[in-house]
């Protein structure tokens, strides 16, 4: 029920939201074969793994969406969509170009590497009859890259880390002759997938990889355990059936071919 509600009851709520201001990019786990082609170009892995990450000015958060396909025929005049593939959309990130030019340097030469599979001796760059031919993605995608998203106090993170990530648009970057400005350089990644939390060995050990509170519910908890974590956070009763929480042991008597619901009715499948 709506009820009047004074503005110190709700001030609490949005007075500690995020602020889009403070983050960081963090490139790493390029394979070796990609980093001595950037090394002998003057980009460092000092400069890849934490100045590249400073410049980035601007960042999009990751998202997804889910592919479906049309169902019919499971009730008589319904139609029903079933996810069938997680899909991940591209990310841009805008960066910063340093004075040695380093940034377009390390965007440029990335793709220039990926599409560098046929230069030799008698087929250079320079040539006029060049051609091209693609790396092997193992030698070209990168699976550490990060943003980590946080907010002034640094109580709270949240980390990306990508999958497969790799330059797949490097924008043309306009100069002029006017008011000068900053250079900025534009990237579009794409990227097989993304992990939202952290997933690194300390926070596996703890119990907090992703994004898991170790003190709702306990690293390789059983599943009584489990079920009374989440009894716990729903203020459920201890021994009420957790319908449609995709628990194991409904998992088998579905399989089974039963389930029961809240009020003792018990539905047979077919």
């Amino acid at each position: 029920m709506v009820r009047p509600r004074r503005i110190s009851d709700f001030k609490p709520t949005f007075t500690n939201l995020a602020q889009t201001s403070h983050y960081q990019v963090f490139f790493a786990g390029l394979p070796l074969m990609l980093r001595q082609h950037l090394r002998v170009r003057g980009l460092d892995s000092r400069f890849i793994t934490e100045t590249s990450g400073l410049l980035c000015s601007g960042a999009l958060l990751p998202g997804s969406r889910l592919a479906t396909a049309d169902i019919v025929g499971n009730h008589v005049g319904v139609s029903e969509k079933m996810a069938h593939t997680r899909l991940f959309t591209q990310i841009q990130l805008e960066f910063y170009v340093d004075n040695k030019y380093k940034t377009l340097k390390f965007l440029e030469h990335w793709m220039e590497f990926i599409a560098n599979g046929a230069t030799s001796r008698d087929n250079r760059q320079s040539n006029k009859d060049y051609y091209f031919r693609m790396e092997y993605p193992d030698t070209y995608k990168c699976d550490e890259t990060k943003i980590i998203k946080f907010d002034r106090d640094y109580n709270e993170e949240l980390e990306y880390k990508f999958v497969g990530l790799f330059p797949l648009d490097l924008t043309s970057t306009p100069v002029k002759y006017e008011q000068s400005q900053v250079l900025r350089a534009t990237a579009t990644f794409s990227f097989d997938r993304y992990l939202m939390g952290k997933y690194d060995s300390f926070s596996v050990a703890r119990g907090r990889s992703g994004n898991r509170l170790p003190e709702l519910v306990p690293q390789n908890a059983t599943q009584a355990e489990f079920e009374a974590a989440l009894n716990r956070d729903t203020g459920g009763k201890p021994n009420e059936p957790l319908i449609g929480s995709g628990t194991g042991s409904e998992a088998s008597k579905i399989l089974k071919g039963t389930q029961t619901t809240l009020d003792g009715t018990i539905f047979l499948n077919a």
